[in-house]
């Protein structure tokens, strides 16, 4: 017996299972795709990929919303090489055409049409005058000032740069793409060739990459006359059955009214779980055979479950969408997103909760290819102008995570702004990372305040904490815990703040005595 048969015979029942379902779906994978070809540019225009109708229909409703941008915002320190940066971002806007599209709209249709390569300069402003603390707060509001900013789809480049000069050592880029033309795998891209390209262009080298087979457009003709037909029916089939015709909406407990258009106000906090603890948490999702995703997605799920008190739980997910192999070095809009519904219904223990979540979730992957505008259009849900369609969370786990940017002589700091835009009620992002889970909560401060999205983490935490202990607990078991928890919790706050005023209190009766001591003193 070879090493690896040991292995898969030392598997539990379930990890066979996934395994298989795993191998099932890569040879799924491999044998259902066919090659994506180079297209003649002699037209110089081509129908949009599926993903990109989405977007260029919302920004026809609203132009220019920023919500739909991405933005990186980076602290350099060292020599700068601008020359060399310029350099760098010449050759990624010439390698990749995504970044240099603009649509148009032909007898009614939209249309993307390649821009030839443009002379790429990047605005320098000089701060280095300012004194140190206006410049810091200068730079956070140029930042806050580029994530307002729109893009014009009809003739706007769709990488935008701004470089802020500190001193001579220290620098702030900021960086924004429109989401039609990347997506969070276009990022690792992006930083991996302005990398290399930094590295040769400072030394004077040629580009080192070799050129790209194919480009985004090739992919949206592929995927527009690959997507039909059997192949289309099988999937609405698939989607319609496990979604129905009537999704329940999520009726999450707002500390504000809904507005009546949907706002794109956010706001973000984090958490850090433990490496300690994510090391049980691993034990336990590897014991039961499933993934971290599915684990986080089942407690997510029973969070929602205590605070709705729904039983059918509808989220999103986004999916890379790069099975191919050709399009996995391209920058351009591919992540697809998935509808996940799960019934929470029976008190089942959140063992049970894992099994039902493994299938709901593994079924997605295997009809991961119907893009998300086909999926609403299919099922046509009621339009309501505060809401997006089908979900309004989303749970993404990060578990590849983008490689920093590295420049020569360089040290490079990513850095947030405070408010930045978000399109749906929450967006749960987990990225693990070595030294434990990382958990970033986006949330829309037009319906919740933040001291709610704190007590929502807390609650996260304590409910993994309990599940890892104890997943043979029944649901309603865990919500009763977690009240319990709650209550103490709430409790010593209470109590904590209490002190807190009593304190003070003291403090301004002493201040009010020493006065009037003083007074006392002087007549």
């Amino acid at each position: 017996m070879t090493d690896l048969a040991k292995r898969i015979a030392a598997l539990s029942p379930e990890k066979r299972k996934l395994l298989l379902q795993k191998l099932s779906n890569k040879n799924h994978e491999l044998s259902s795709y066919t090659p994506i070809i180079h297209q003649s540019r002699e037209s110089n225009t081509f129908p949009l990929s599926f993903a990109q109708q989405r977007l260029w229909f919302l920004d026809q409703l609203e132009p220019g919303n920023p919500a739909f941008n991405i933005c990186q915002f980076m602290r350099l320190t060292g020599r700068l090489n601008v020359a060399a940066l310029e350099q760098s971002f010449q050759e990624v806007l010439r390698r990749h055409e995504a970044l240099r599209t603009t649509f148009t709209v032909v007898d009614g249709q939209p249309l993307q049409v390649i821009a030839p390569t443009p002379v790429f300069k990047i605005p320098v402003i000089n701060l280095q005058e300012l004194p140190e603390d206006t410049r810091e707060s200068k730079v956070l509001q140029l930042a806050n000032e580029e994530v307002e900013k729109s893009f014009d789809l009809t003739k706007d480049c769709l990488l935008r740069l701004t470089l802020l000069q500190l001193s001579e050592i220290e620098y702030a880029l900021l960086l924004s793409i429109h989401h039609i033309a990347a997506d969070a795998w276009s990022i690792g891209v992006l930083i991996h060739e302005i990398t290399t390209f930094y590295e040769s262009f400072s030394c004077g080298y040629p580009s080192p990459l070799p050129q790209l087979p194919i480009q985004y457009v090739d992919f949206a003709v592929w995927q527009r006359q690959w997507l039909q037909g059997e192949k289309l029916e099988t999937l609405l089939s698939y989607w319609k059955q496990q979604l129905g015709s009537q999704l329940p909406v999520l009726e999450l407990p707002t500390d504000k009214p809904r507005p009546t258009v949907q706002t794109f106000n956010g706001a973000r906090q984090c958490l850090t779980l433990p490496k300690s603890f994510c090391d049980r948490l691993k034990a336990l999702y590897q014991r039961e055979g499933i993934t971290l995703f599915m684990i986080l997605l089942a407690a997510f799920q029973t969070l929602l479950y205590w605070y709705t008190g729904q039983e059918d739980i509808v989220i999103g997910t986004d999916i890379a969408n790069r099975n191919q192999p050709e399009v996995r070095g391209l920058i351009g809009f591919f992540v697809n997103q998935l509808v996940l519904r799960t019934n929470l219904s029976g008190n089942p223990s959140f063992r049970e909760l894992l099994e039902r979540v493994r299938e709901v979730t593994l079924d997605a992957y295997a009809h991961q290819d119907l893009p998300f505008d086909k999926l609403v259009d299919a099922l046509n849900p009621v339009r309501h102008m505060a809401r997006p369609p089908l979900f309004q969370v989303k749970l993404i786990l990060e578990n590849t995570q983008n490689p920093s940017l590295q420049l020569s002589g360089l040290t490079i700091k990513s850095f947030q702004v405070e408010k930045p835009k978000t399109q749906l009620d929450l967006l749960w992002e987990i990225v693990e990372t070595e030294q434990g889970i990382i958990t970033a909560l986006e949330y829309n401060t037009d319906l919740f305040y933040s001291t709610t999205i704190a007590r929502m983490l807390g609650h996260f935490e304590t409910l993994l904490n309990y599940v890892v202990t104890k997943p043979t607990a029944k649901l309603n078991e865990l919500i009763e815990k977690m009240i319990s928890i709650d209550k103490q919790q709430t409790s010593i706050q209470n109590k904590k703040r209490k002190e807190e005023f009593q304190l003070k209190l003291k403090k301004v009766k002493r201040q009010v005595i020493d006065i009037t001591n003083e007074t006392e003193e002087t007549r």
